[in-house]
């Protein structure tokens, strides 16, 4: 196991499948210590045992992470198991029923925003004075394609991932001076189950019109994980803010 975070404490948050399952893998397989939390114990417990069957170091942490007394937890294990947070990795998210705004009620536009913007915002907020104190730190955001556009459909999803825009470049701008640094990834179509639910809904990418037609290949959560990971790295010790489209180029058309 080898790589420039070799031996970091890292969490990934939605680790248990998709993209958060590859950033968690590919992370302990250059030798950091993970973190794995989802909300689903089961699958949070796989990812772990996958872990250290490949000779990694793992621990699972599950719970509603828009929950404070779950963040807490989180931020807890991270600091007391691997003695500090070097690397956040905020990549837990829900997709809404792809409803126009019409019809999208107070609970679900509640329940996407805590999920996909505000557990970013706590999370953050408490691994940031474990960074601070360490003179160093990477947050890296996972938004999405929606983030950078509007949408004919999925107005909650699409707010919340914008959200989550803003705060990582307000991240970028109040910590560059402390050493830490925030960027998100924006993935297209990516293979993940979020995606599959997607495409089920009435609004689904098939009757959201002109644009989705050229959406590009669907990546694989793994392509994903290997931008996430470079963003956490010394090699992007100079990339701060940014918003990065891993999309094969569907937001450049």
């Amino acid at each position: 196991m080898t790589g420039d975070l070799n031996g970091r404490s890292v969490i990934v948050t939605g680790a248990g499948s998709g993209i958060g399952r590859a950033a968690a893998l590919a992370f302990a397989a250059q030798g950091d210590r993970v973190v794995v939390a989802d909300l689903d114990a089961e699958r949070a417990d796989t990812v772990v045992e996958e872990i250290e069957q490949a000779g990694g170091t793992a621990v699972a942490v599950t719970g509603d992470l828009s929950e404070q007394a779950v963040v807490d937890r989180v931020t807890a294990t991270a600091v007391e198991r691997f003695g500090g947070v070097d690397v956040l990795v905020n990549n837990a998210g829900i997709m809404d029923s792809m409803s126009a705004l019409a019809d999208v009620s107070d609970t679900e536009w509640e329940r996407v925003i805590r999920v996909n913007l505000t557990a970013p915002f706590l999370l953050s907020r408490a691994v940031l004075p474990h960074m601070l104190a360490a003179g160093r730190g990477a947050i890296v955001n996972t938004a999405s394609e929606a983030s950078l556009r509007g949408s004919a459909a999925g107005a909650a999803y699409t707010a919340s991932k914008h959200g989550v825009v803003g705060l990582t470049k307000s991240l970028a701008v109040m910590y560059r001076r402390s050493g830490i640094r925030a960027n998100a990834v924006c993935p297209g179509g990516t293979a993940t189950a979020i995606s599959v639910e997607a495409d089920r809904t009435a609004h689904g990418p098939a009757a959201l019109g002109p644009h989705f037609v050229n959406l590009g290949r669907v990546s694989q959560p793994e392509e994903q994980a290997s931008v996430i990971l470079f963003l956490a790295s010394d090699a992007a010790s100079n990339i701060n803010g940014a918003i990065l489209p891993v999309d094969d180029g569907w937001s450049a058309v």
